[in-house]
């Protein structure tokens, strides 16, 4: 159970602090306070000199993705400012609040990071008696890809579906709503509000199994006095980034920016709510995106 945030600019470097604002990425880190059982981020750089030039070395690509996880929460780690005034032309960030008694280890920590790939997800994929998938050895997906992702989780499972998927030569989009599709025919309850991203796309779905919000998170938000902030738990919105009047008229975004419920976002400011089965294709060179059903 967790908070998902990311965006995709149009090809060059921002920030987090610049896609949305100090105050509203304080709001987001504050989070943590109940979201407190580690955080990460993952962001596709553009760095400011090839390594190559100097001294001679092999050129190697043109970008890089910079992943950070932790175990303690982002509003303890100093880290998160540094991270949220990076330079990046695309980007995840994930606060955790782990589910069915999975193990605060680094190793469950998001974002995941495989083949080019940084991924992150919001929900408990177990069945109605509570089982987690990650107890389900009959479940059809190659152990040895769920190893690749270096977690232990219900989320790594997810994850190396979709990378399954990618191995039968769906493009990414398209993998991520295969590896939907067959997980809800064992878990069709599930949450599998998720962002994903690689070195040209941005991806961020909303497919939530329940979109009531399940009676535990609210109990958990009213301990801290919060549960205001949980009616609308698996919600997720998307804003347009620095579209001018000029740009709206050409047809050419500078990139998205979407997240999970949990701070403000208010429709006269452009957030607009995804809805449930849809997904935000985004492209984080050019900064154009497209709406799609699963």
């Amino acid at each position: 159970m967790c908070r998902l945030l990311g965006f995709a600019a149009a090809g060059s470097n921002t920030s987090l602090n610049g896609v949305l604002g100090m105050q509203a990425v304080r709001d987001f880190r504050n989070l943590s306070e109940i979201h407190n059982d580690g955080w990460g981020s993952a962001l596709v750089t553009v760095p400011s000199e090839s390594p190559y030039l100097r001294d001679g070395g092999a050129p190697t690509p043109e970008t890089g993705t910079a992943v950070y996880k932790n175990t303690i929460a982002a509003r303890h780690d100093p880290i998160f400012d540094e991270l949220a005034n990076t330079p990046a032309r695309g980007g995840l960030w994930h606060l955790r609040l782990a589910s069915s008694n999975l193990p605060l280890i680094l190793e469950n920590q998001q974002p995941f990071y495989a083949n080019g790939l940084s991924f992150i997800h919001n929900g408990d994929i177990s069945d109605d008696q509570g089982r987690n998938i990650i107890t389900n050895r009959a479940f059809p997906v190659d152990p040895n890809i769920v190893q690749s992702t270096g977690g232990r989780s219900d989320s790594a499972i997810f994850f190396a579906v979709i990378l399954q998927y990618i191995g039968f030569g769906f493009a990414l989009d398209e993998a991520v709503a295969q590896a939907v599709r067959e997980l809800r025919k064992s878990y069709p309850k599930s949450s599998y509000n998720c962002m994903i991203q690689s070195q040209d796309q941005f991806i961020a779905l909303c497919a939530a199994g329940r979109e009531v919000t399940s009676k535990r998170i609210v109990e958990i938000y009213d301990q801290y006095g919060r549960g205001d902030q949980a009616h609308d738990y698996r919600v997720m919105r998307y804003r347009t980034l620095g579209e001018s009047e000029a740009d709206q008229a050409a047809g050419q975004p500078k990139g998205v920016v979407v997240a999970s419920s949990g701070f403000d976002q208010c429709a006269e400011d452009g957030w607009t709510r995804l809805e449930n089965n849809q997904m935000i294709v985004a492209s984080n060179r050019t900064g154009a995106f497209r709406v799609r059903s699963i």
